[in-house]
């Protein structure tokens, strides 16, 4: 069977490196300090969009009590994560994957809710950036996920069909964006992301490293026709 897949199309964050997980970390490191409480089900309200979902340095402000302005905590965390963020590696499977789909032609892009400056620092940190033909960040659209903007951007910019892209995500908000602009979704979740329900996806994996692009083709090719499952987990 011929592959219908003509692109891939990534998210970054908790897909590519799971800055994510450092995120969550040092808000609750922060709150902490302050004898105060952060709860994941609340902060995982901007995971996969933008950060401005959930203002954790307001909410610290109103829990704690503290005098200290939103930006010099907004400022602090920034740099406990990103000294963290900055150890990071490719999750498993994300190299071998880049570099089986250039050899078989198939376009890649990144499309990420987050800053360009964040993306493209990390991608050139680890060697990653000349893989993608493009790089998508918020910056490049009016509205960031769950809006499917980024990855309709993405399939113009790569020339191809909806039926011809795949989407890797992690996140529901992700899902959602992919979902709503008529891509085949694949969910991998992370350590953050696995405690929430991305059921959405058409297909669940547990590791990028999983991915077998002829067996992804035929479920492409599958859910083209009518013939898929919404949601197949293997």
């Amino acid at each position: 069977m011929t592959s219908p897949i003509r692109a891939l199309i990534f998210d970054f964050d908790g897909l590519i490196i799971d800055t994510e997980s450092p995120e969550f970390e040092t808000w609750q490191e922060m709150f902490r300090e302050f004898g105060a409480e952060l709860k994941f089900e609340e902060w995982v309200a901007c995971l996969g969009t933008s950060a401005a979902a959930f203002d954790a340095a307001a909410i610290l402000h109103q829990r704690a009590g503290i005098l200290t302005e939103n930006a010099i905590l907004w400022k602090e965390q920034k740099k406990r994560s990103t000294i963290k963020a900055n150890q990071l590696q490719p999750l498993p499977g994300v190299v071998n994957l880049l570099n089986e789909a250039k050899s078989t032609g198939i376009g890649l892009a990144v499309a990420s809710s987050s800053p360009r400056a964040w993306v493209q620092g990390h991608l050139e940190r680890m060697g990653l950036t000349s893989y993608f033909r493009f790089i998508l960040t918020k910056e490049d659209v009016r509205n960031v996920k769950p809006a499917p903007d980024l990855y309709l951007k993405a399939i113009q910019m790569l020339e191809v069909e909806p039926a011809e892209a795949v989407v890797l995500e992690d996140s529901p908000n992700g899902i959602k964006a992919a979902r709503q602009a008529g891509l085949f979704c694949v969910a991998i979740p992370n350590p953050i992301s696995r405690r929430l329900d991305l059921s959405e996806a058409n297909l669940i994996l547990d590791s990028l490293a999983q991915i077998d692009l002829s067996q992804l083709a035929n479920l492409v090719a599958r859910h083209n026709n009518g013939h898929s499952p919404l949601n197949v987990k293997v």
